[in-house]
């Protein structure tokens, strides 16, 4: 289709949700998932998309920590799937293809609020999958402020049920945070980072098979990663901001099926980066550029208070061998007015929050988690871990409250973004190590020292890159929680085949039957 011009639509501001209901138990959400059509640009026609509350991204939802918010997610989809889904997968061809449930992403809760992969359901509940169990999901909030999203989490359809439009922010807060006199109010604003493409019509367009399939694939087909040709932020594509001369907060989410960005204003002002997945950094970091793979979630500052009447973009680095027509270097642009409307009192403090160390705990476990690549019966790439399917035994089964360190052996040659659920980790260390003489024999070989997490990846993370050709190291504690949880790959076509993991949280009584 024809090129989109960039920045004729002001980005969309999320406005917060107010719930239904709140109770002694604390705030309760009626939320329901839905077809729609919307104008994503001015020069698109409306695009069908599926989201929750029938916008995209869904409602904000705002929450404050210990106070428990509880929300029933309503599947009112049509019966017929807006993108091509490959019934080769997992038994596919035997269950409903509109099927959903929720992950609250960085979450703390109940293995049945957790949004268990095969947790699913149909329209109106009709149909559940085999460890659905309850309507109403439950989210203690016992943990620190932060930006979590929440997003579909359905077996095999994942990758096809979040492009279609089922994403959405959950900001977390506390009193620590409010302490620090950040910019709030209008001057907070979160920024959910997508890349889609388009068909003329504006419908979205997705692949129903790779690029090089062969005529024994099935049809459709899934396919090993998917890069779109537009930038959606908030709902948009490349969108502008008005904004004013003074501080600005922006808490950003990288929401792509695949596509990582490294982000940089192309004015070479500073990133500020001041939190993680888990909440605020122990020290602020001054960033040039900030990597951010699929799910993970940044918490910056950008000072536009010298800039007055310029124009500012968000751009992503494409690197030095990008294809020159490639459109995906620039994300969303600011306009700084000249003047603000009320003088600019938060702050951009240097120390944050306090972050203790897990490397004091006893560990009870090392485990070496293997990322493979290899290929099914139809010659189609299957990524792996430790060689195993979704389906397979569950092999890692961390006790209550115990302290483990996985180290993720990445055999592939490109990064995968690994994310755990019920937990926040630390990220110990990188080590790179001899890939080919691996592949070769299974010899663990390093050739280099280990190097420390970079300073912005230090606090609390629930997802990190782990760089082909790397042993990367994570440190967590296991609880408050037990019940049967997920790891996986946040690249969602390889989460979806089939690389992603159950483990299961066991007691002392547990492990010794």
């Amino acid at each position: 289709m024809q090129r989109l011009e960039k920045f004729v639509d002001p980005l969309p501001i999320l406005n917060t949700l107010q719930p239904n209901k709140r109770t002694k138990q604390g705030a309760y959400y009626d939320i329901t998932m839905e077809a729609f059509k919307t104008k994503l640009h001015r020069d698109l026609p409306r695009t069908t998309l599926w989201g929750y509350n029938g916008q995209f991204p869904g409602p904000l939802i705002e929450a404050f920590r210990d106070e428990p918010v509880s929300v029933t997610w309503h599947n009112e989809l049509p019966d017929r799937h807006i993108l091509p889904v490959d019934t080769s997968i997992h038994g596919l061809d035997k269950l409903p293809t509109v099927r959903t449930v929720v992950h609250l992403h960085g979450m703390e809760t109940t293995q049945e609020s957790d949004g268990h992969p095969e947790a699913w359901y149909t329209r109106n509940f009709q149909i559940t999958g085999p460890t659905f169990s309850k309507r109403t999901f439950h989210y203690p909030n016992h943990q620190r402020s932060t930006l979590l999203w929440y997003h579909d989490h359905a077996m095999g359809l994942t990758r096809l049920n979040v492009y279609a439009g089922l994403a959405g922010m959950y900001l977390l807060r506390d009193k620590q945070e409010a302490s620090l006199n950040l910019p709030s109010g209008e001057y907070e604003i979160p920024l959910m980072i997508t890349d889609r493409s388009f068909h003329p019509d504006g419908s979205l367009s997705y692949p129903a098979q790779p690029a090089d399939a062969g005529p024994n694939l099935p049809y459709p087909s899934i396919v090993p990663a998917f890069l779109g040709d537009t930038v959606v932020v908030n709902g948009k594509v490349w969108p502008y901001l008005e904004v004013e001369p003074r501080k600005y907060r922006f808490r950003i989410l990288n929401g792509s099926n695949t596509r990582a960005y490294q982000l940089f204003l192309d004015d070479g002002s500073v990133l500020h980066q001041i939190g993680s997945d888990g909440g605020l950094l122990r020290k602020r970091v001054d960033m040039e550029i900030i990597g951010l793979q699929p799910a993970e979630r940044i918490d910056v500052i950008v000072d536009f208070s010298q800039l007055a009447g310029q124009t500012i973009t968000l751009k992503n680095n494409l690197g030095p061998d990008a294809d020159p027509a490639d459109e995906m270097g620039d994300i969303i642009q600011f306009r700084v007015t000249n003047h603000v409307k009320n003088k600019d009192t938060s702050n951009l403090p240097s120390n944050l929050s306090y972050v203790p160390s897990l490397k004091q705990n006893d560990i009870s476990t090392v485990r070496y988690l293997k990322l493979v690549g290899s290929a099914d019966e139809f010659d189609r790439p299957l990524l792996l871990l430790n060689h195993l399917k979704w389906h397979d035994p569950v092999t890692e089964k961390p006790k209550l409250d115990s302290t483990e360190i996985w180290a993720f052996v990445n055999t592939t040659d490109f990064s995968h973004p690994i994310h755990i659920h019920l937990v926040q980790f630390q990220v110990l260390d990188h080590q790179t190590f001899d890939l080919e003489r691996f592949n070769e024999d299974g010899t663990l070989i390093f050739t280099g020292s280990p190097e420390a997490a970079s300073p912005n990846n230090r606090s609390w993370k629930d997802t990190i890159e782990v760089p082909a050709g790397t042993v990367t190291r994570v440190i967590a504690n296991f609880g408050p929680y037990t019940g049967d949880y997920v790891w996986h790959c946040h690249i969602l076509e390889h989460e979806d085949y089939d690389m992603m993991r159950p483990f299961r949280v066991i007691t002392d009584d547990e492990d010794k039957k």
